[in-house]
């Protein structure tokens, strides 16, 4: 999926392998040897708008920090797990087997006001104040984990002394095995502060609250996403690619790439699941005469919590409610480049770029990226610093490097201990090429 850019670097490494046939099947046509094994790949992401890497870090109230200021607020905590994959070129076909693994936690939009009224109650604000919010945006609380089993094929369609055409696919079967959504579209609202308390009145939004059965009781931690990935299968996806090499002796000059990626969809099938659609009014009551207070959702655990509290109110008013619901996966755009400068001195240029609106409640959710990667690249040893510009957490420059199989590296060490950026993450894996 590569929502937050996992593995940069390493994924268009000279050193060809199931790592790189992830962004482009494709490149499945240049393994570097003619067996491949992946033993295991792990990449862990957290990235937001507010909170520098330091805090991230330490642990300093995340919670109290991000809320600061008028920013919407956007958060992403996402682990990419590669278990046992198998590749192998036969003759002009190169084939592949993967197994991958996803989970993730995100705030999309949320206002930030409204927020911290929620999470701090009267706290940081001023009692007798008076806040007004009117957001377009539909701001999101979304988790989801699920596992993929793939199978690529890629096939060498031309090639000469100058020149290498490759096609590839993946078709990948997936298996759903939790989800998450609360999302609030076009909220309006005013939060009045009140002796100890903050109150929520004068409010309309389209309100949408879905939940698998397994995250009924508690989903509001990234554990409760991560303790368990593969459910039953149930959805289909496909990554489709080409890839151009200008070759230059054993090596090449230029190798570049296109592809599209996460075409498809999965479906959560449960009578315990449930996703419903509301129209949320709040106005003071004879039994509510400030409106809804605040503090009721401090320290709830699941959305279905949010849901009780609500519909106890009388605020509520149900549109749709269904126990099946499809959700999209990540549809993104890749292009990349990766150009010989020098001897063994390379330069990569990549970007993804989605294809579908984070704001819909049935999308999970990816980013827009830019990068520039310049690497040192030997046969068995490979050093290179990615440098990218994150939808969500700005500019991030890191450290990997590659000895033989084993890789380890993290795309946003360098600034981080620089300029204190906005994002902390980590990758490590082993894998085994065999002629």
């Amino acid at each position: 999926m590569s929502a937050q850019d996992h593995f940069s670097g390493m994924k268009t490494s000279r050193r060809v392998g199931i790592l790189n046939a992830d962004i482009n099947p494709a490149e499945l046509s240049n393994l570097s040897s003619k067996y491949e094994v992946n033993f295991f790949s792990l990449s862990f992401n957290i990235s937001n708008n507010k909170v520098g890497f330091s805090d991230i870090v330490n642990g300093n109230n995340i919670e109290d920090l991000i809320f600061k200021g008028n920013e919407p607020v956007n958060m992403r905590i996402d682990a990419e797990i590669f278990g046992p994959g198998f590749a192998m070129k036969i003759n002009k076909w190169s084939l592949g087997l993967t197994t991958k693994g996803y989970a993730q936690l995100n705030l999309v939009d949320v206002d930030p006001n409204l927020g911290d009224a929620i999470n701090s109650g009267i706290n940081n604000i001023i009692p007798g104040s008076t806040t007004i919010i009117n957001n377009d945006n539909n701001q999101r609380l979304n988790g989801t984990s699920w596992g993929e089993v793939g199978f690529s094929a890629a096939r060498n369609l031309f090639e000469n002394e100058k020149h290498k055409l490759n096609a590839g696919a993946t078709i990948k079967l997936l298996f759903p095995d939790s989800y998450t959504n609360l999302g609030l579209d076009k909220f309006q609202g005013t939060i009045n502060t009140l002796a100890t308390e903050a109150y929520l009145n004068n409010t309309q939004a389209n309100l949408n609250i879905a939940y698998s059965e397994n995250l009924s009781g508690s989903n509001t931690n990234f554990s409760d996403y991560s303790k368990s990935i593969f459910g039953n299968l149930n959805g289909f996806a496909v990554d489709l690619g080409l890839n151009y090499r200008l070759k230059d002796k054993d090596d090449y000059k230029i190798n570049a790439g296109l592809s599209v990626r996460n075409i498809g969809a999965m479906t959560f099938k449960n009578t315990g699941n449930s996703s419903t659609n509301y129209n949320l009014k709040i106005q003071p009551t004879i039994a509510n005469p400030n409106g809804l207070a605040l503090s009721q959702f401090q320290n709830i655990g699941s959305l279905s919590d949010v849901e009780t509290i609500l519909q106890n109110d009388g605020y509520l008013t149900k549109t749709e409610s269904n126990t099946d619901f499809k959700v999209n996966l990540p549809t993104i755009l890749s292009l990349y480049a990766d150009v010989k400068v020098y001897s063994k001195f390379y330069l990569t240029l990549y970007t993804q770029q989605k294809l579908r609106d984070n704001g819909e409640n049935n999308q999970i959710i990816t980013q827009n990226v830019i990068s520039i990667t310049p690497r040192y690249s030997l046969k068995n040893f490979e050093v290179y610093s990615a440098w990218a510009n994150n939808e969500i957490s700005g500019t991030t420059g890191g450290l990997g490097f590659r000895a033989y199989g084993f890789y380890l590296g993290s795309s946003s060490i360098v600034t981080a201990l620089v300029s204190d950026t906005k994002q902390a993450d980590f990758y490590i894996g082993y894998r085994l090429g065999l002629r």
